[in-house]
C-alpha cells in the first residue's frame, strides 16, 4: 500500500507546492465558513424539509401531511440525511441540526474541489518550485448568494459536497492509469481497484437523488466509466453500484407517491420551458457582481495554464500509453476537465430553459461551481521551476500572476457588493428577490433561523391563535388583514344515535379537522401541529394544485394558482353563506365538489390518500406515468366540461335584470 501511495503524483509535491495548497484550502474554507455564518439563516423552503423530517420521526412516513403521500422535497438524500442527524441529535432543535449540517457540507465542498484540482495539476508540478493559489474557489465564495445559501436549510450545501467529492474522485480515476498501469504485455487492465471504482459509480448514480437534474452530471460520469472499463465483470460492477439504489428508490417513489418524479417537479412543471424568464434570471445573477469579468479572467488564465503545461510536459516527456486509444482518451485528466465544464454549461442551459427561480442566484450556483472546479486553484510556477524553459516560460508565469491578482481584486469588490440593492426585498416584475434579506426584513430578525423567529412574519401568530380559537375545526384562509384569518367552519361530525330512552348525546370538547391554505408552507408547517393539514395554491404540498396547468405570466416558482374554493369543496367544511367569506362562490364550490368525482381525478387522489397495501403499491407503479402527466383545470366549470360531467344547478339564481317575484 505504501509503495502504491508513493507513486501517486500528489505525494511528490515539493514542500512549496504542498504548503501553498493546504494554506489556500484552509484560508478559503475558513473565509467561506465565516462569511456563511455572518449571513446565517434558514429559508422558508428549508423549513418545508423539516416538516417532512418531523413526520418521519413521528412515524407518519416521508410526507408533508398525515394521510397524504406527497413528496414535498426535491432532494431525497437531503431529506433522509437531515432525518438521520436529527435522530442522532435527539433533543437538539431541528433548525440547529440542519444549520450545522448545511454549513459543514458547504465548507467540505469547497475543500474537496480545491484538493481535487490540486491533484489534477500534480503530474506537471513534480519536483518543481510552484505555488498553488485559489482562483475559481475564491470567485465562488466571494459571490454573496453563495454564502447566503450555504446555511439556508436547502440542499445547496449537500450539492457542493457532492460535486466536490465527485470531482476529487474523478481526478483520481483519470490519473489511475499512470499510477497503476497494466502489465506491458496487456492492452487493458484494471487501473483502479474494484472498491474505488464501485464507490465512484455509487456516487455518480446518487446524483439523481441529490437533485433530479444532477442526473445529467452523474449519468455522463457513469457512461465515461463504462466506456473505459475492461471486462464484463467490471462493467457489471459499475452498473449495479451506480444504478441499484436509484432504481430501487424510483420503484418506491412510483408505488408510494404514484409519480415518476418528486412532487415539486410536477408543481413547477420541470419539463416545461420559460426561456425569456430564464434570461432575465441570468441577467439578474450577473449584473450586481459583473460575473463576466472573473469568467473572462479565468478563461484567459486557463489558456495560459495550458501553455505552461505544454512547455513543462514537453520538456519532461510523456509516459507512453499502454492502454487502448479510446480508453486512454476517456479515462484522462483532459476528459474529466471537459466533462466538468460541459456539465456546468448543461446545468446552466437547463435552468435558463426552466426559467430560473424566484430566489436570487440560487439555481445558477451549481452550474457556476462546476465551471470553476477545474480552475478552483491554479499553479504559479516560480522562476526556479522554469529554468528549463526560460523566456516563454517566464512570460507565461508572469502573465498568470497578473491574471490571478486581477481575480483577487474582483473578489474583494464582489464580496462587499450590495447585491440587488434597493430591489433586494421588493417583488418586482421579474419576480426575483434576495430571499435572505426579504425574510430578515419581514420578520425583523437579522438571522431568521427557527420556526419561532418566523412567528414574527405577517399572519403567523394570527394563524396559531385562529387554530386555538376553533376547536371544532375549520379551514383557514389568509385575510387582507395580517392580524386575522378568514374561517370556514368544519361540518359537525355525525353523532351516533342515542340508545332508546336515553337523553340526546351532546358533543363537547371536540377537536375538529384543521386545514390552512397558504403559500409559505415552511414557517406555517413548523409552527402548527402535525395534525393540521397545511396546503398551498402552488402545489408543493397540495396534489390538486400540483396537477393544474402552469400559468404563463405568473411569478416564476409560483406559477400555479388553485382557487381556495377547491379547499372548501374537499371538505369537510360548510360550503354556504354566511359561513364562507365573500370572495368565495357557492356555485364554484358546488362545481368543484362535483369535479372531484371525475374518475381520473378520483383515481389520482386515491393513489396517495387511500390505504397503502401491496395491491395499491403495484397499481401506483403501473399508473405512475399517467398520474405524472395528468392535469386538471383550475376553473371548476371548465374542469366539469373536460371530464364530461354535468354542471350542478346554481344555488344562487343568475342575475337577469328583472326584479325577483314572490310566490
Amino acid at each position: 500500500m505504501a509503495a502504491r501511495l508513493a507513486r501517486w503524483p500528489a505525494f511528490r509535491f515539493t514542500p512549496t507546492v504542498r504548503i501553498s495548497l493546504w494554506f489556500s484550502v484552509v484560508v478559503v474554507g475558513a473565509l467561506f465558513g465565516w462569511g456563511a455564518w455572518q449571513r446565517r439563516w434558514i429559508a422558508d423552503d428549508g423549513l418545508i424539509v423539516l416538516r417532512t423530517v418531523r413526520n418521519l420521526l413521528a412515524g407518519n412516513g416521508p410526507v408533508f401531511n398525515q394521510g397524504e403521500r406527497v413528496e414535498a422535497n426535491t432532494s431525497t438524500v437531503w431529506t433522509y440525511l437531515v432525518t438521520f442527524w436529527a435522530w442522532i441529535g435527539g433533543p437538539l432543535q431541528l433548525e440547529y441540526v440542519v444549520l450545522t449540517l448545511a454549513l459543514t457540507l458547504s465548507v467540505a465542498g469547497i475543500v474537496l474541489v480545491m484538493l481535487g484540482t490540486g491533484r489534477l495539476y500534480a503530474p506537471g508540478l513534480r519536483g518543481r518550485q510552484a505555488l498553488l493559489l485559489p482562483a475559481g474557489a475564491l470567485v465562488y465564495v466571494a459571490i454573496p448568494p453563495a454564502r447566503d445559501f450555504a446555511t439556508s436549510g436547502l440542499e445547496n450545501g449537500l450539492i457542493l459536497a457532492y460535486l466536490g467529492l465527485l470531482w476529487w474522485m474523478l481526478v483520481c480515476w483519470s490519473q489511475a492509469p499512470r499510477v497503476n498501469p497494466p502489465p506491458p504485455n496487456e492492452t487493458g487492465g484494471n487501473a483502479t481497484g474494484r472498491f474505488f471504482e464501485g464507490s465512484l459509480a455509487f456516487l455518480a448514480g446518487l446524483s439523481v437523488l441529490v437533485r433530479p437534474e444532477l442526473a445529467l452530471v452523474g449519468g455522463v460520469a457513469l457512461v465515461m466509466m463504462l466506456a473505459a472499463a475492461h471486462g464484463w465483470r467490471r462493467r457489471l460492477l459499475i452498473v449495479v453500484a451506480g444504478g441499484l439504489l436509484p432504481v430501487l428508490y424510483q420503484i418506491f417513489r412510483m408505488g408510494y407517491y404514484g409519480l415518476l418524479v418528486p412532487g415539486t417537479a410536477v408543481a413547477k412543471d420541470a419539463s416545461g420551458s420559460k426561456w425569456s424568464q430564464g434570461f432575465v434570471y441570468l441577467t439578474n445573477f450577473n449584473h450586481p457582481y459583473l460575473l463576466w469579468i472573473p469568467l473572462v479572467l479565468l478563461g484567459g488564465l486557463g489558456l495560459l495554464l495550458l501553455g505552461v503545461r505544454s512547455l513543462l510536459w514537453r520538456k519532461r516527456g510523456h509516459a507512453t500509453r499502454t492502454r487502448g486509444r479510446w480508453t486512454s482518451l476517456v479515462q484522462s485528466p483532459t476528459a474529466v476537465v471537459v466533462f466538468m465544464v460541459c456539465s456546468g454549461l448543461v446545468q446552466a442551459v437547463y435552468w435558463v430553459r426552466q426559467g430560473g427561480d424566484f430566489m436570487h442566484g440560487r439555481v445558477l450556483l451549481t452550474p457556476l461551481f462546476c465551471l470553476l472546479a477545474p480552475i478552483s486553484v491554479i499553479p504559479i510556477v516560480l522562476p526556479a521551476g522554469m529554468r528549463s524553459v526560460r523566456g516563454p516560460g517566464y512570460l507565461l508565469a508572469g502573465a498568470s500572476a497578473v491574471f490571478w491578482l486581477a481575480i483577487v481584486g474582483w473578489s474583494l469588490w464582489a464580496a462587499n457588493s450590495p447585491g440587488l440593492g434597493r430591489d433586494a426585498t421588493r417583488v418586482t416584475a421579474s419576480g426575483i428577490v434576495d430571499e435572505r434579506r426579504f425574510y430578515a426584513q419581514a420578520t425583523g430578525h437579522a438571522h431568521p433561523l427557527t420556526a419561532a423567529d418566523y412567528l414574527d412574519y405577517p399572519r403567523m401568530r394570527a394563524v396559531v391563535a385562529a387554530i386555538d380559537n376553533t376547536p371544532d375545526g375549520a379551514l383557514l384562509l389568509p385575510s387582507g388583514n395580517y392580524d386575522q384569518w378568514d374561517v370556514v367552519p368544519a361540518l359537525p361530525p355525525p353523532l351516533p344515535p342515542p340508545p332508546v330512552g336515553a337523553a340526546p348525546v351532546i358533543a363537547d370538547h371536540r377537536t375538529g379537522p384543521h386545514t390552512v391554505f397558504f403559500t409559505n408552507l415552511g414557517m406555517l408547517g413548523m409552527n402548527v401541529g402535525l395534525d393540521v393539514r397545511v396546503i398551498d395554491q402552488i402545489g408543493l404540498a397540495n396534489p390538486l394544485a400540483a396537477h393544474t396547468a402552469r400559468l404563463d405570466d405568473a411569478r416564476i416558482g409560483h406559477d400555479k394558482n388553485l382557487f381556495p374554493d377547491w379547499a372548501v369543496a374537499e371538505g369537510p367544511f360548510l360550503p354556504m353563506r354566511p359561513f364562507i367569506p365573500p370572495y368565495l362562490d357557492e356555485d364554484w364550490i358546488a362545481q368543484a365538489k362535483a369535479a372531484l368525482t371525475c374518475p381520473d381525478t378520483d383515481a389520482m387522489l386515491t393513489s396517495i390518500r387511500g390505504p397503502l397495501g401491496a395491491k395499491r403499491f403495484l397499481s401506483n407503479v403501473l399508473h405512475a406515468a399517467a398520474f405524472t402527466k395528468y392535469r386538471i383545470d383550475r376553473v371548476p366549470r371548465y374542469e366539469l366540461a373536460r371530464c364530461g360531467l354535468p354542471v350542478p344547478p346554481p344555488k344562487v339564481p343568475p342575475y337577469t335584470g328583472m326584479p325577483a317575484t314572490g310566490p
